[in-house]
């Protein structure tokens, strides 16, 4: 038998790549036409947006058990937003996003055991059980929001951003479909990067990590010079349903959500530039895959052995840096201790 090896040094190092152009409003100009990515990046970014896909499809596997209970909202097919995103900023900056929140936990330095375990209601949860899916937080990350629209009345939100000239990026991750309704169908007119009006706006292909890393960095630019704020509208796709209450079959047909994973994938299209580019070996990113199935695997087996928070833990953490004061229970006569 014979065995061949490669070593890093047969590989290309950093190749540079044709992105979409992006679509503007109110702007001269807009992000670059080409991106650069390092190997290292590549791999990083494969990494990433494998686990968020695994880490779906096994919380979808885990509810369907009755093991993850309540709401569930799954981001599968949209990984590309939320590691272009993190790859166009740094973990210093601030960031906020609604309910469909487990891929933006993750890359805001979240693990995977921790998500999952946030899932199933268990002490070793990422809220130490208490927040479940929609409710997830990290340092600088404050987390899902379980109201659509709750992040703030956005118009209102535009105008005192606009006077102030609050560096604040807007983000609209377009995945076609609002719960059951098509864009088309409930909105008279599509273009969201435009909807901020006075703010200039992007309109970016959500599903190319390295478009919306691009448009990420252009964004946080125009910020960080006293521009003020700009929007951006991510035009992705998802593939399960709205939450998993939603089968996703019974307003879209079974061949568009097929014809989308064909063509535009974001994991795919990453992985397909990388190996025609000799950026990485088929083997290498097999074994990716590998530890990543590993890692959910662990992660998944902990979640649904970590005790659930005990009772006597239902009031605490409501404030950060607090003496421990009594909260009332469910009736006058119980009292519940609240610690920090």
């Amino acid at each position: 038998m014979v065995a061949s090896s490669r070593s890093y040094a047969d590989f290309t190092p950093e190749a540079t790549f044709d992105i979409k152009k992006v679509d503007l409003h109110r702007l001269e100009e807009g992000p670059p036409l080409t991106a650069t990515l390092t190997r290292e990046e590549g791999l990083k970014y494969y990494r990433t947006m494998q686990t968020i896909r695994r880490m779906e499809l096994k919380a979808d596997q885990l509810y369907k058990q009755k093991i993850i209970r309540g709401f569930c909202h799954l981001y599968d097919g949209q990984e590309a937003c939320a590691v272009g995103i993190e790859g166009g900023i740094t973990l210093s900056d601030h960031l906020i996003t609604a309910y469909r929140a487990h891929g933006y936990t993750l890359t805001r330095g979240g693990t995977v055991r921790e998500i999952m375990a946030e899932l199933t209601g268990r002490r070793g949860g990422i809220a130490k059980g208490k927040g479940g899916s929609m409710h997830m937080y990290t340092k600088n990350f404050y987390g899902g929001n379980g109201i659509v629209g709750a992040q703030g009345q956005i118009f209102e939100t535009y105008n005192m951003s606009s006077l102030w000239k609050l560096p604040i990026i807007f983000i609209c991750e377009n995945n076609q479909y609002g719960m059951g309704t098509s864009v088309e169908r409930s909105s008279a007119s599509t273009e969201y990067y435009k909807r901020g009006d006075y703010i200039p706006g992007l309109r970016v292909d959500g599903m190319d990590v390295l478009c919306v890393r691009e448009a990420t960095k252009f964004a946080a630019d125009h910020c960080r010079s006293g521009k003020g704020p700009i929007l951006m509208e991510l035009q992705t796709y998802r593939y399960h349903g709205h939450s998993m209450s939603d089968p996703g079959v019974s307003y879209r047909t079974r061949e568009e959500i097929q014809e989308v994973r064909s063509k535009s994938d974001p994991i795919s299209m990453l992985k397909d530039r990388m190996l025609s580019n000799n950026m990485a070996s088929i083997e290498e990113l097999k074994e990716i895959d590998i530890a990543v199935r590993k890692e959910i695997e662990d992660a998944a087996q902990f979640a649904t052995t970590d005790p659930e928070p005990p009772l006597d833990d239902l009031c605490s953490h409501i404030f950060a840096n607090d003496q421990p004061f009594e909260v009332r229970g469910a009736t006058p006569w119980t009292k519940l201790t609240s610690t920090s």
